[in-house]
Protein backbone atom coordinates (compact mmCIF):
# COMPACT_ATOMS: atom_id res chain seq x y z
CA UNK A 1 0.00 0.00 0.00
CA UNK A 2 1.25 3.49 -0.84
CA UNK A 3 0.19 5.43 2.20
CA UNK A 4 -0.09 8.94 0.76
CA UNK A 5 -3.04 11.26 0.47
CA UNK A 6 -1.95 12.31 -3.00
CA UNK A 7 -0.11 9.86 -5.22
CA UNK A 8 2.40 10.81 -7.89
CA UNK A 9 2.12 8.58 -10.96
CA UNK A 10 4.58 8.53 -13.86
CA UNK A 11 2.90 7.50 -17.13
CA UNK A 12 5.42 6.51 -19.78
CA UNK A 13 5.01 5.93 -23.51
CA UNK A 14 7.09 6.18 -26.65
CA UNK A 15 4.88 9.05 -27.73
CA UNK A 16 1.24 9.97 -28.04
CA UNK A 17 -0.76 6.78 -27.54
CA UNK A 18 -0.43 6.54 -23.78
CA UNK A 19 -2.87 9.44 -23.53
CA UNK A 20 -5.63 6.80 -23.72
CA UNK A 21 -4.19 5.22 -20.57
CA UNK A 22 -3.83 8.62 -18.93
CA UNK A 23 -7.52 9.22 -19.66
CA UNK A 24 -8.47 5.95 -17.95
CA UNK A 25 -6.26 6.75 -14.97
CA UNK A 26 -7.65 10.27 -14.70
CA UNK A 27 -11.23 9.00 -14.75
CA UNK A 28 -10.40 6.54 -11.98
CA UNK A 29 -7.89 8.52 -9.87
CA UNK A 30 -8.29 12.19 -10.82
CA UNK A 31 -6.79 13.56 -7.60
CA UNK A 32 -3.34 12.14 -8.29
CA UNK A 33 -0.42 14.14 -9.64
CA UNK A 34 0.60 12.80 -13.06
CA UNK A 35 3.81 13.13 -15.02
CA UNK A 36 3.46 11.98 -18.61
CA UNK A 37 6.86 11.20 -20.15
CA UNK A 38 7.11 10.51 -23.88
CA UNK A 39 10.27 9.04 -25.35
CA UNK A 40 9.49 10.55 -28.74
CA UNK A 41 13.17 11.05 -29.56
CA UNK A 42 13.35 7.28 -30.19
CA UNK A 43 9.88 6.74 -31.66
CA UNK A 44 8.87 4.32 -33.14
CA UNK A 45 10.02 1.53 -30.85
CA UNK A 46 9.18 -1.22 -33.34
CA UNK A 47 12.29 -0.40 -35.35
CA UNK A 48 14.72 -0.68 -32.41
CA UNK A 49 16.78 -3.68 -31.35
CA UNK A 50 15.17 -5.27 -28.27
CA UNK A 51 18.31 -5.15 -26.12
CA UNK A 52 18.99 -1.56 -27.11
CA UNK A 53 15.41 -0.60 -26.32
CA UNK A 54 15.41 -2.32 -22.93
CA UNK A 55 18.70 -0.74 -21.85
CA UNK A 56 17.54 2.69 -22.98
CA UNK A 57 14.26 2.37 -21.11
CA UNK A 58 16.04 1.32 -17.94
CA UNK A 59 18.37 4.34 -18.07
CA UNK A 60 15.58 6.77 -18.90
CA UNK A 61 13.19 5.58 -16.21
CA UNK A 62 15.86 5.40 -13.52
CA UNK A 63 16.69 9.03 -14.24
CA UNK A 64 12.98 9.95 -14.23
CA UNK A 65 12.59 8.31 -10.83
CA UNK A 66 15.55 10.24 -9.42
CA UNK A 67 14.19 13.51 -10.79
CA UNK A 68 10.46 13.18 -10.12
CA UNK A 69 10.26 10.54 -7.34
CA UNK A 70 6.99 8.93 -8.43
CA UNK A 71 5.13 6.43 -6.28
CA UNK A 72 4.29 4.20 -9.24
CA UNK A 73 5.10 3.90 -12.95
CA UNK A 74 2.67 2.94 -15.70
CA UNK A 75 4.28 1.70 -18.92
CA UNK A 76 1.50 2.85 -21.27
CA UNK A 77 3.09 1.29 -24.33
CA UNK A 78 2.45 -2.20 -25.68
CA UNK A 79 5.83 -2.43 -27.41
CA UNK A 80 7.78 -1.44 -24.29
CA UNK A 81 5.67 -3.70 -22.07
CA UNK A 82 5.97 -6.77 -24.29
CA UNK A 83 9.75 -6.36 -24.47
CA UNK A 84 11.06 -4.78 -21.28
CA UNK A 85 8.51 -5.09 -18.45
CA UNK A 86 10.27 -7.86 -16.44
CA UNK A 87 13.61 -6.01 -16.64
CA UNK A 88 12.06 -2.71 -15.59
CA UNK A 89 10.29 -4.30 -12.63
CA UNK A 90 13.60 -5.74 -11.45
CA UNK A 91 15.54 -2.53 -12.00
CA UNK A 92 13.15 -0.01 -10.44
CA UNK A 93 12.44 0.08 -6.73
CA UNK A 94 8.71 0.87 -7.02
CA UNK A 95 5.59 -0.71 -8.55
CA UNK A 96 5.59 -0.87 -12.37
CA UNK A 97 2.34 -1.58 -14.23
CA UNK A 98 2.45 -2.49 -17.91
CA UNK A 99 -0.08 -2.94 -20.68
CA UNK A 100 -0.42 -5.82 -23.16
CA UNK A 101 -3.04 -6.62 -25.80
CA UNK A 102 -6.30 -7.67 -24.13
CA UNK A 103 -6.46 -11.13 -25.66
CA UNK A 104 -7.66 -12.86 -22.49
CA UNK A 105 -10.74 -10.65 -21.96
CA UNK A 106 -11.47 -10.78 -25.70
CA UNK A 107 -11.55 -14.59 -25.66
CA UNK A 108 -13.78 -14.59 -22.59
CA UNK A 109 -16.18 -12.06 -24.13
CA UNK A 110 -16.50 -13.58 -27.61
CA UNK A 111 -19.73 -15.38 -28.42
CA UNK A 112 -18.72 -16.44 -31.93
CA UNK A 113 -15.21 -17.59 -31.04
CA UNK A 114 -13.78 -15.32 -33.74
CA UNK A 115 -11.65 -12.46 -32.44
CA UNK A 116 -9.22 -10.07 -34.09
CA UNK A 117 -6.26 -8.16 -32.70
CA UNK A 118 -5.26 -4.79 -34.15
CA UNK A 119 -1.68 -3.83 -33.29
CA UNK A 120 1.46 -2.28 -34.68
CA UNK A 121 3.79 -4.49 -36.74
CA UNK A 122 6.28 -4.33 -33.85
CA UNK A 123 3.82 -5.67 -31.28
CA UNK A 124 2.69 -8.37 -33.71
CA UNK A 125 6.17 -9.85 -33.97
CA UNK A 126 6.80 -9.99 -30.21
CA UNK A 127 6.78 -13.46 -28.70
CA UNK A 128 4.58 -12.34 -25.79
CA UNK A 129 1.72 -11.50 -28.16
CA UNK A 130 1.74 -15.04 -29.53
CA UNK A 131 2.10 -16.50 -26.03
CA UNK A 132 -1.04 -14.62 -24.96
CA UNK A 133 -2.94 -16.13 -27.88
CA UNK A 134 -1.78 -19.67 -27.05
CA UNK A 135 -2.47 -19.32 -23.33
CA UNK A 136 -5.81 -17.53 -23.34
CA UNK A 137 -7.41 -17.93 -26.76
CA UNK A 138 -6.68 -21.52 -27.72
CA UNK A 139 -10.36 -22.20 -28.32
CA UNK A 140 -10.83 -19.15 -30.54
CA UNK A 141 -10.08 -18.28 -34.12
CA UNK A 142 -7.63 -15.40 -33.65
CA UNK A 143 -6.89 -13.04 -36.50
CA UNK A 144 -3.76 -10.90 -35.97
CA UNK A 145 -3.94 -7.71 -38.06
CA UNK A 146 -0.90 -5.44 -38.32
CA UNK A 147 -1.84 -1.77 -38.76
CA UNK A 148 1.20 0.26 -39.86
CA UNK A 149 -0.73 3.55 -40.18
CA UNK A 150 -3.48 3.44 -37.58
CA UNK A 151 -1.45 5.14 -34.84
CA UNK A 152 -0.70 8.03 -37.17
CA UNK A 153 -4.39 8.26 -38.08
CA UNK A 154 -5.30 8.37 -34.38
CA UNK A 155 -2.95 11.27 -33.75
CA UNK A 156 -4.40 13.22 -36.66
CA UNK A 157 -7.90 12.44 -35.43
CA UNK A 158 -7.18 13.85 -31.98
CA UNK A 159 -5.18 16.90 -33.05
CA UNK A 160 -7.16 17.90 -36.13
CA UNK A 161 -10.46 16.04 -35.87
CA UNK A 162 -9.68 14.70 -39.34
CA UNK A 163 -10.13 11.18 -40.68
CA UNK A 164 -10.79 9.55 -44.02
CA UNK A 165 -13.42 6.81 -43.84
CA UNK A 166 -12.09 4.94 -46.89
CA UNK A 167 -8.52 5.05 -45.64
CA UNK A 168 -9.51 4.03 -42.11
CA UNK A 169 -11.77 1.23 -43.33
CA UNK A 170 -8.97 -0.15 -45.48
CA UNK A 171 -6.53 -0.08 -42.56
CA UNK A 172 -8.72 -2.20 -40.26
CA UNK A 173 -10.82 -4.10 -42.80
CA UNK A 174 -8.91 -7.37 -42.42
CA UNK A 175 -10.09 -7.59 -38.81
CA UNK A 176 -13.65 -8.31 -39.92
CA UNK A 177 -14.01 -11.89 -41.05
CA UNK A 178 -17.16 -13.86 -41.85
CA UNK A 179 -16.76 -17.62 -42.18
CA UNK A 180 -19.82 -19.73 -42.85
CA UNK A 181 -22.07 -17.10 -41.33
CA UNK A 182 -19.89 -16.76 -38.22
CA UNK A 183 -18.49 -13.26 -37.78
CA UNK A 184 -15.74 -11.64 -35.79
CA UNK A 185 -17.49 -10.20 -32.75
CA UNK A 186 -14.61 -8.90 -30.59
CA UNK A 187 -11.66 -6.76 -31.68
CA UNK A 188 -8.68 -6.03 -29.43
CA UNK A 189 -7.21 -2.54 -29.59
CA UNK A 190 -3.60 -3.67 -29.22
CA UNK A 191 -1.95 -0.25 -29.32
CA UNK A 192 -2.64 2.55 -26.88
CA UNK A 193 -3.21 4.93 -29.80
CA UNK A 194 -6.20 3.01 -31.07
CA UNK A 195 -8.81 3.82 -28.39
CA UNK A 196 -8.28 7.49 -29.27
CA UNK A 197 -9.91 6.89 -32.66
CA UNK A 198 -12.56 4.38 -31.57
CA UNK A 199 -15.48 6.71 -32.32
CA UNK A 200 -14.35 6.89 -35.95
CA UNK A 201 -13.72 3.14 -36.07
CA UNK A 202 -17.34 2.58 -35.05
CA UNK A 203 -18.41 4.37 -38.21
CA UNK A 204 -16.36 2.31 -40.69
CA UNK A 205 -16.89 -1.23 -39.40
CA UNK A 206 -19.08 -3.55 -41.52
CA UNK A 207 -20.93 -4.72 -38.38
CA UNK A 208 -20.86 -3.83 -34.67
CA UNK A 209 -18.16 -5.42 -32.52
CA UNK A 210 -17.01 -5.25 -28.93
CA UNK A 211 -13.76 -3.28 -28.72
CA UNK A 212 -11.34 -4.38 -25.99
CA UNK A 213 -9.30 -1.53 -24.53
CA UNK A 214 -7.01 -2.68 -21.67
CA UNK A 215 -6.60 0.84 -20.24
CA UNK A 216 -9.48 0.67 -17.72
CA UNK A 217 -8.05 -2.58 -16.33
CA UNK A 218 -4.66 -0.87 -15.99
CA UNK A 219 -6.31 1.95 -14.04
CA UNK A 220 -7.99 -0.56 -11.72
CA UNK A 221 -4.66 -2.29 -11.14
CA UNK A 222 -3.04 1.04 -10.24
CA UNK A 223 -5.87 1.75 -7.81
CA UNK A 224 -5.30 -1.64 -6.17
CA UNK A 225 -1.58 -0.96 -5.77
CA UNK A 226 -2.25 2.47 -4.29
CA UNK A 227 -4.16 0.71 -1.53
CA UNK A 228 -7.29 0.76 0.53
CA UNK A 229 -6.95 4.41 1.53
CA UNK A 230 -7.34 5.50 -2.10
CA UNK A 231 -10.14 3.03 -2.77
CA UNK A 232 -12.11 4.40 0.18
CA UNK A 233 -11.45 7.97 -0.92
CA UNK A 234 -12.70 7.29 -4.45
CA UNK A 235 -15.80 5.46 -3.18
CA UNK A 236 -16.68 8.41 -0.94
CA UNK A 237 -16.15 10.94 -3.72
CA UNK A 238 -18.19 8.83 -6.12
CA UNK A 239 -21.10 8.77 -3.70
CA UNK A 240 -20.91 12.51 -3.18
CA UNK A 241 -20.23 13.77 -6.69
CA UNK A 242 -20.98 11.05 -9.25
CA UNK A 243 -18.50 11.96 -11.99
CA UNK A 244 -15.17 11.87 -10.18
CA UNK A 245 -13.14 13.61 -12.85
CA UNK A 246 -15.56 16.55 -12.83
CA UNK A 247 -15.40 16.94 -9.05
CA UNK A 248 -11.73 17.18 -8.16
CA UNK A 249 -8.29 16.90 -9.70
CA UNK A 250 -4.56 16.81 -9.16
CA UNK A 251 -2.04 17.99 -11.73
CA UNK A 252 -0.69 16.78 -15.06
CA UNK A 253 2.72 17.64 -16.49
CA UNK A 254 3.82 16.64 -19.99
CA UNK A 255 7.48 15.93 -20.73
CA UNK A 256 9.28 14.44 -23.73
CA UNK A 257 12.77 13.37 -24.72
CA UNK A 258 12.23 15.05 -28.09
CA UNK A 259 10.07 17.98 -29.06
CA UNK A 260 6.60 16.53 -28.51
CA UNK A 261 5.56 18.02 -25.16
CA UNK A 262 3.53 20.83 -26.75
CA UNK A 263 1.66 18.33 -28.98
CA UNK A 264 0.79 16.27 -25.93
CA UNK A 265 -0.53 19.32 -24.12
CA UNK A 266 -2.62 20.26 -27.15
CA UNK A 267 -3.98 16.72 -27.47
CA UNK A 268 -4.90 16.58 -23.79
CA UNK A 269 -6.73 19.89 -24.10
CA UNK A 270 -8.80 18.36 -26.90
CA UNK A 271 -9.44 15.14 -25.02
CA UNK A 272 -10.21 16.82 -21.68
CA UNK A 273 -10.96 20.50 -22.29
CA UNK A 274 -12.38 20.68 -18.76
CA UNK A 275 -9.03 19.74 -17.23
CA UNK A 276 -5.86 20.92 -18.97
CA UNK A 277 -3.74 21.52 -15.89
CA UNK A 278 -4.36 22.49 -12.29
Amino acid sequence: MIGKKKAKILVFDSGFGGLSVLLALFRTIPAADYIYLADDARFPYGELDEQELTQGLERLLKEACRTHQPDLIVIACNSASTIALPTLRSALDLPVVGIVPGIKPAALASQSGHISVLATPGTMKRSLTHELVREFAGDCQVNLVACPRLAEMAERFVLEGAWDSTELGREVGAAFVEDGGIKTDVVVLGCTHYPLIQSALDRVTPWPVLWIDPAPAVARRVMLLLGQEWQDCVANRQAAHGDLSASFGGSIRFLSTGEGASRLTTAWARLRPDFVNH
